[in-house]
């Protein structure tokens, strides 16, 4: 029997049981071409599609619709719109490849788009010699100098690495986790000293790690910081790196680092996770402007749905101490993307009163996701919107048992209300989302709406 390798894409159907998320009834002609998309995509395309690192995000789209039961056109038809776009690789260099097997010289190569390919083949080999598991452990979550330096870079491009590892591991595609792996290597890693400065924090001002603090408490001190709300311009090329870190770093450090995780909670910290980035990103709204979703926040949520899979104890590979510390990390990044974008005011009721354009009730769950899930799976983008559809419905399935608990904000039909703002909003044209929240100068090109006083209706 056929199974997947470090070179090779191969899903079935019937691998969807152990998927974080996924529809019922997927097809093996549904597998069979998403098979054959990705491993076109892997052999042909550069993780990046232009020089400026905006990223290829095929495999993404691919897995997330296969998951919600896309048919083969319906996958085809996603594939040829962003294939139309993407570059080769940069032509492999063997002998950098080799290069890269020199302890001492492989940090050399870090940070160079132009060694994507060469990473590619070099991580390939590593899995196809040990294992994805314990490549990724050495490589990732060793704790060493190394492993560090790259779990830093999986943060960078704004959470790509590390969504692209998380469907290599969801989905059991060692060809994907080695792409992950190579595309983290290329990354800046920016962001370490903003990590190890909280853990630097944590460990001085709590050392038992304990912490009364929910995320949502962090938010409002965020946002009531005034240096903080100002740190970043909309001028900034990267808001995080160039405002957040250049005028607010303390003040980030100090309150990013109030987050702690610990083994006993760890299945109720990531849902707190998943609440609390589900609930900014839905409430950081502009009315009377139309209900936008903000680009980057977006991807806080879209990478949220991997923590159910990466921190599960299923995942015996993976050590409590670096599950925790993985959890921490992306706390502390949804804290700084959060202030990035200007600390936007959290309006609850733009969620609570939302009246959804679509018509099926929203007592019949399967009706409802079901329509949802249709709608992501047409709409014409890189698949932002159907990984954020996704999140969504699995969010709203783990979180339900934690509805009620300090710290938890979205829950009741609010999941619902929030899907159907994210499709009724890129359905409705001009901008699909908003890049910076809390700017003025973001909503600039968003229409108003009809009837703002009538509830929040496209």
């Amino acid at each position: 029997m056929a199974t997947a390798t470090a070179s090779k894409i191969h899903l079935v159907p019937e691998l969807l049981n152990k998927a974080t998320f996924s529809v019922p009834g997927v097809s093996k002609e549904s597998a069979e071409t998403t098979n054959r998309l990705l491993q076109e995509n892997h052999e042909k395309y550069h993780i990046f599609f232009n020089q400026s690192g905006f990223h290829n995000h095929i495999a993404h789209h691919l897995l997330t619709i296969y998951a919600l039961g896309a048919s083969p056109s319906e996958l085809k038809k996603a594939y040829d719109n962003n294939a139309s776009y993407q570059r080769p690789p940069v032509a492999l260099e063997p002998a950098v490849v080799a290069d890269m097997h020199v302890p001492e010289r492989y940090k050399s190569y870090l940070g160079d788009e132009k060694y994507y390919h060469d990473f590619l083949v070099y991580f390939k080999d590593e899995i196809e010699k040990k294992g994805w598991q314990e490549v990724v452990n050495d490589y990732v979550f060793k704790g060493d100098e190394r492993a560090d330096d790259m779990l830093v870079r999986m943060f960078g491009g704004f959470l790509h690495p590390l969504i692209h590892l998380g469907f290599g591991i969801e989905f059991q595609q060692p060809a994907i986790i080695a792409e992950a792996l190579a595309q983290a290597a290329v990354h800046g890693a920016w962001m370490g000293a903003f990590f190890h400065g909280c853990e630097a924090t944590t460990w001085a001002n709590s050392p038992d790690r304990r912490s009364e603090k929910t995320i949502i408490q962090l938010l409002d001190e965020i946002r009531g910081d005034e240096k903080l709300r100002e740190a970043p311009h909309w001028g900034d090329g990267n808001k995080i790196r160039d405002g957040i870190f250049q005028r607010g770093k303390e003040e980030m450090i100090r309150i990013a680092s109030q987050y702690f995780a610990v083994e006993e909670e760890l299945d109720k910290k990531v849902a707190e996770m998943v609440d609390a980035v589900v609930y900014y990103t839905a409430a950081a709204q502009h009315p009377p402007s139309i209900p936008k979703i903000d680009f980057f926040y977006m991807h806080c949520v879209n990478s949220s749905i991997f923590f159910f899979s990466l921190l599960s104890p299923s995942q015996t590979w993976l050590s409590t101490p670096a599950k925790i510390r993985l959890l921490e990390w992306k706390v502390r990044a949804d804290l700084a993307m959060y202030a990035s974008r200007r600390s936007p005011p959290l309006l609850l009721e733009e969620i609570t009163e939302y009246i959804p354009m679509n018509k099926n009730p929203q007592t019949k769950d399967i009706d409802f996701w079901a329509n949802i899930f249709s709608r992501a799976r047409r709409f014409e983008d890189d698949g932002h919107a159907s990984k954020l559809i996704r999140a969504l419905a699995k969010g709203e399935n783990v979180c339900v048992k934690f509805e009620g608990r300090e710290g938890f904000v979205v829950q009741g039909t609010m999941w619902k209300k929030v899907a159907s703002m994210v499709m009724d909003s890129v359905e409705a044209g001009g901008p699909s989302w908003v890049r910076g929240a809390g700017f003025e100068e973001a909503w600039e090109e968003v229409p108003l709406r009809e009837a703002p006083g009538d509830g929040v209706r496209l």
